[in-house]
């Protein structure tokens, strides 16, 4: 499962084990024993990644053999590559921009998203520097 969390600066992508069943559950009971708003639906969350990253072509094999439609890759620009992902969108608040998006793809796609991420979090700081 991944879970992207997205906040005002930004967002971070995490592999999690586990079923998405048991996750969002417990982050339902949570709210609950809180007292606290929870909205969840299903939804699309996108990302991008930069088009130039040598890895991306196991990511795009991996997505060429998922049975389902629950992820796409787009060409943005010449830079850039977007990532949409069809899952469950969890927040606070149904009108803001901030909270958690979580989907279950095969581990395969999981896995090469998940690398692509961190990586392109290290070239971005490195391409700032």
């Amino acid at each position: 499962m991944l879970k992207l969390t997205y906040t005002e600066n930004g967002f971070y992508l995490e592999r999690l084990s586990g079923s998405l069943e048991e996750w969002v559950t417990s982050r339902v009971m949570l709210a609950l024993r809180a007292a606290s708003s929870l909205w969840v639906g299903s939804s699309t969350a996108s990302f991008l990644l930069p088009a130039d990253m040598p890895q991306l072509a196991d990511l795009e094999k991996a997505v060429r053999q998922q049975t389902i439609d629950d992820i796409s890759l787009s060409i943005c620009d010449a830079d850039y590559i977007e990532v949409t992902l069809k899952g469950n969108w969890m927040t606070s608040n149904p009108n803001g921009e901030e909270g958690v998006f979580v989907v279950k793809l095969s581990d395969r796609t999981e896995f090469f998203l998940s690398k692509l991420w961190q990586d392109s979090q290290t070239y971005a700081s490195v391409t700032n520097e």
